[in-house]
C-alpha cells in the first residue's frame, strides 16, 4: 500500500484530531559528554546487553542536528511532537538545574510553539540518572522523591510553554524488562525488584502529578502505558485464567493504580515477600484524576496455564505476520484493546502516544520503499477509526517514531522511523511511510 486512507467523514479526518510523531531522548540525543551517565549508558558496557555492541553516545546525533530534524517535522505538517526531557542533562547531581541542558529544551519547545506544534514532553523514558541507580534505582523509595523534585525544577523552567507533561512512558518496561527480568537496564532480575520498581514508579507518577497541578496547572497532565492484549490460546478454562491473570500482571498492574487506587487480583497469586511495598497514603498519591491516557501499542500476545511452578501463565511466540523485531501484526487487537478499557475504566481522552512497525528497511537509489509500514499505519489508524466510531474518545495519534534510532537492546538494528537514518553520516532520507503520513495530515477537512 502507498497511501493510508480511512472512510470519508472520520472523526480522524477533522482538523481536531492531533497528528503527531515522537522519540525519545536516550534513543536520538548522543552529546553524551554534555549529561550525566545514566543507567543505560551503564548497561550498554555489558558484554552481550544490546544485540550489535552499540551504544547511545552519538545515537541520531539529534543535539547538534536538532534543526535539522525540526525541518522534518516541519515538512510533515504535524500537530505535535511528542519528545523526552533527560533527566541527567537537565540536573546535576548535586540536585540543581543544569543550565545548558534545560536551554537546550527551552529553545526547542520555543521553536516547536512558534510554528504552532504542540509540545508534549515525557519527563521519564528510561534514562535514570545512573549516580540514583547507584543508591538503590527504583528499588529505592526515595527515588520517587527524587523525581519529584526534578519534575518540580523542570516544570518551573519550561511552565505552560508545554502544552502536555507525561510524567511516565511504560513503567512496565522500567519495571518488568529493567528490574524483573533484565533484558533492559539496569539489568536487574527477581519478581520482588520489579514489583517493587513497578511501585515506586507509580508512587513518582503520582508525587509528579501533584508538582504538575501545581506548577502548571493549565498544561495537560498525565503517564503514558504500554499494553499488550493478552488472548488465550484454547477457550479452556485453566488457558482463560491464566489469560486474565497474564492481562492483570503485564497490562491492568499498571493502569488499576492509576484509574482506581489499587492493585489488581493477581497480587494474592504471588508470594507475600514478592509483593509490591506499599505504605500508607500511597494508593491515594498514585490515583488521582489525569488529563489524558496515552496508549502505547504494537502487538499481542497469547497465553495458557503455566508449565513450571511458581509460574502465572505460559507465554506463547508471536504468531505470523511479523515485524522485523518478530512481534505480530495483528491490528485488530487495538480495537480490542480501546473498547475494552473503555468498558471497564472510566477514561479520560486518549491519545495513541506510540504506534508503529520495525521493517527491514533498504535505502536503494535514495528511496527507502517501506510499503510493509504504510500497511500497518493504515491498518492500525482504522482501527482506531472503528473505536472512536463505537465510542472511544481517542484525541490524537503519534506515530513512532519520527527517525531510525538507538532501539535499546536491539541497538541500532531495527528501524521503526518514518526517516531513514544512515547512522555512519547521520544523513536523513524521509521513508515512503513519511511521505503516506504527511499527505493523511493534508487531506483534513
Amino acid at each position: 500500500m502507498n497511501s493510508i486512507s480511512l472512510p470519508a467523514g472520520s472523526p480522524l479526518l477533522k482538523n481536531t484530531f492531533l497528528y503527531g510523531t515522537a522519540t525519545s531522548s536516550f534513543q536520538i540525543e548522543g552529546d553524551v559528554d554534555n549529561r550525566l551517565e545514566c543507567i543505560w549508558d551503564r548497561f550498554c558496557e555489558r558484554p552481550s546487553a544490546i544485540a550489535d555492541h552499540s551504544n547511545g553516545d552519538v545515537a541520531c546525533d539529534h543535539i547538534a542536528r536538532w534543526r535539522e530534524d525540526f525541518d522534518i517535522l516541519l515538512d510533515l505538517n504535524v500537530d505535535a511532537y511528542r519528545f523526552s526531557i533527560s533527566w541527567p542533562r537537565v540536573i546535576t547531581q548535586e540536585g540543581e538545574l543544569n543550565p545548558k541542558g534545560v536551554a537546550f529544551y527551552k529553545t526547542l519547545v520555543d521553536a516547536l510553539n512558534e510554528k504552532g506544534i504542540k509540545p508534549f514532553v515525557t519527563l521519564y523514558h528510561w534514562d535514570l540518572p545512573q549516580h540514583l541507580e547507584d543508591k538503590g534505582g527504583w528499588l529505592y523509595r526515595q527515588t520517587a522523591f527524587a523525581f519529584e523534585d526534578y519534575v518540580d525544577k523542570i516544570t518551573q523552567a519550561l511552565g505552560e510553554s508545554v502544552f502536555s507533561y507525561a510524567t511516565f512512558n511504560e513503567p512496565f518496561c522500567s519495571a518488568y524488562l529493567g528490574y524483573e527480568i533484565g533484558v533492559h537496564a539496569p539489568g536487574r532480575t527477581g519478581r520482588k525488584y520489579g514489583r517493587t520498581a513497578a511501585h515506586h514508579i507509580l508512587l513518582a507518577h503520582g508525587l509528579g502529578m501533584n508538582v504538575l497541578r501545581k506548577n502548571v496547572p493549565s498544561s495537560e497532565a498525565g503517564i503514558v502505558l504500554n499494553f499488550t492484549p493478552c488472548y488465550p490460546a484454547t477457550q479452556k478454562t485453566e488457558d482463560l485464567l491464566a489469560t486474565r491473570k497474564a492481562d492483570d500482571y503485564i497490562n491492568q498492574w499498571y493502569m488499576q493504580p492509576v484509574m482506581e487506587g489499587s492493585y489488581p487480583e493477581v497480587l494474592f497469586d504471588i508470594d507475600e515477600a514478592d509483593r509490591p511495598p506499599v505504605e500508607a497514603g500511597d494508593m491515594e498519591t498514585i490515583c488521582q484524576p489525569i488529563d489524558f491516557l496515552g496508549v502505547n501499542f504494537y502487538t499481542r500476545l497469547h497465553y495458557s496455564a503455566p508449565k513450571e511452578k511458581g509460574a502465572l501463565y505460559f507465554e506463547h511466540p508471536h504468531q505470523g505476520p511479523l515485524t522485523d523485531i518478530g512481534w505480530e501484526i495483528y491490528p485488530k487487537a487495538l480495537y480490542d484493546l480501546l473498547t475494552s478499557l473503555n468498558e471497564r475504566y472510566t477514561l479520560p481522552p486518549i491519545f495513541i502516544t506510540e504506534n508503529g512497525a520495525a521493517m527491514a528497511d533498504e535505502l536503494k537509489d535514495g528511496l527507502v520503499n517501506d510499503v510493509d509500514r504504510v500497511d500497518y499505519y493504515n491498518a492500525h489508524l482504522n482501527m482506531v477509526h472503528n473505536a472512536v466510531i463505537d465510542g472511544v474518545e481517542v484525541s490524537g495519534y503519534f506515530a513512532w517514531s519520527l527517525l531510525d534510532n538507538f532501539e535499546w537492546a536491539e541497538g541500532y538494528e531495527k528501524r521503526f522511523g518514518l526517516v531513514y537514518v544512515d547512522f555512519e553520516t547521520q544523513k536523513r532520507t524521509l521513508k515512503l511511510s513519511a511521505n503516506a503520513y504527511k499527505a493523511l495530515i493534508a487531506s483534513r477537512t
